[in-house]
């Protein structure tokens, strides 16, 4: 095994010389340094076992050794630095991404060259604050609609995207879904975003200067695993999106060879261990990461493992709990991030530092699911009601939302229960 271990860095190093004075630039800031050689070692040897001397990083395939195909995928790895460079966009030209603080639920907002797409809308209850981010961008229409699965945490506030402008295109992995937060949102996508559309993979979508890439979607059964696996290129630099997909959707896209190197990841399920392999990370290799999760959320998102992962792989990291709204933008060879608040948190840590302590649960929050149900809100009067409420019906749009949860949760937000109803 030391053997093996000597050839591999001795090829390594080998291919490293010989493209140095071609496209060894990697971090692609103009010159070759150490930290272009850095990071191609990183991707070769990324941990390494005292014990066995096994290079866990080179196993690609999992089984637990070093063997042929694993060497042949490090070389491929490697000689894939020697391609092309993507052209610079054309100038002008900006490009943003707005990842949406909508707590336990994912939502990001992408903007080039004036060119604008929606990449899920949150819970039923962000339906308005999906609205009002629209309306204070000034989104006057959605190039592409996506929502990447069809769970409540991710079309729920999809309404209020198409009750505040329309889309040319809405993509889903599914047309239909056994829920009403979902045959709400299609009914939406039919009436404002010209009905659901499933893309294949490998379709390629033009946003301004920046291409969309299907990766992959539906890759296995379970409604996590349906997600929409996506990359956004925008000149040299690249965004990938994985929805809630989870380590055998993961897999898939790993069996199917697909280029899934990344500068910005959006982690996947929002830091749950299900997501993010180690397989699948180093196939990515980002620089930056985000996630997107609820601050003292009841699924210990994200969790210690993936959180050491990422921190492993030396990621720049954001999180939503603790920075609020984050922003990051590209000029077509470099990110830049800003956040809403604690710029400097430590977002490798487990506890929340702004977390403030709460009292002991009553009866009714210590089994949520029991007594959770849908409302529709009334965001001008303060008014809950159910959905099949007269009054419900007469809601002005822009005045609209929607809730799933309990109803002393509501109350406790400052809402009052419908008269007519009495929910």
């Amino acid at each position: 095994m030391k053997r093996l271990l000597s050839i591999i860095i001795a090829i390594m190093m080998f291919l490293i010389s010989a493209i140095t004075n071609a496209t060894g630039d990697v971090t692609r800031d103009g010159k070759i340094d150490s930290r272009d050689i850095a990071l191609i070692q990183k991707h070769i040897i990324y941990s390494v076992s005292l014990d066995n001397i096994q290079m866990k990083a080179a196993d690609y395939n999992g089984d637990g050794c070093i063997n042929s195909r694993d060497i042949a995928r490090m070389q491929l790895k490697l000689l894939d630095l020697v391609s092309e460079p993507e052209s610079s966009p054309t100038e002008p030209s900006t490009f943003s991404i707005h990842f949406i603080d909508v707590g336990q639920a994912d939502a990001a907002l992408v903007e080039c060259d004036g060119h604008y797409m929606l990449i899920d809308g949150g819970n039923c209850g962000d339906s308005s604050l999906i609205f009002s981010v629209l309306k204070n961008e000034k989104v006057p229409v959605l190039d592409i609609l996506i929502a990447s699965h069809a769970h409540e945490d991710h079309v729920g506030g999809l309404s209020g995207a198409l009750n505040y402008t329309t889309a040319k295109l809405t993509l889903c992995p599914v047309k239909s879904y056994d829920s009403d937060v979902f045959n709400d949102f299609s009914k939406y996508a039919d009436k404002n975003g010209g009905g659901i559309t499933v893309p294949k993979a490998g379709a390629e979508y033009m946003l301004g200067s920046a291409k969309l890439t299907i990766l992959g979607l539906n890759l296995a059964d379970d409604t996590n695993n349906t997600s929409i696996v996506l990359k956004i290129t925008y000149g040299n630099t690249s965004f990938l999106f994985t929805g809630d997909a989870e380590r055998e959707a993961e897999q898939a896209l790993l069996d199917n060879g697909v280029d899934l190197s990344a500068t910005v990841l959006k982690v996947g399920h929002h830091g749950a261990d299900t997501s993010t392999t180690y397989p699948f990370l180093r196939e990515i290799m980002p620089e930056y990461a985000v996630i997107s999760v609820g601050e003292g959320n009841s699924y210990d998102h994200p969790t210690e493992a993936t959180l050491s992962k990422l921190e492993d792989a030396n990621v720049k990291l954001y999180r939503t709990d603790m920075q609020g709204n984050i922003y990051c933008t590209s000029d077509g060879h470099k990110v830049s991030f800003t956040v809403e608040k604690n710029k400097d948190a430590d977002v490798y840590s487990k506890i929340t530092p702004t977390l403030k302590p709460t009292a002991a649960p009553t009866p009714e929050t210590t089994s949520p699911a029991s007594n959770a149900r849908d409302y529709v809100l009334n965001n001008s009067t303060k008014k809950f009601h159910y959905p099949s409420c007269s009054s419900a019906a007469k809601i002005k749009e822009e005045n609209k939302g929607y809730f799933e949860g309990t109803r002393q949760e509501l109350i406790d937000r400052g809402y009052s229960p419908c008269g007519i109803c009495k929910p």
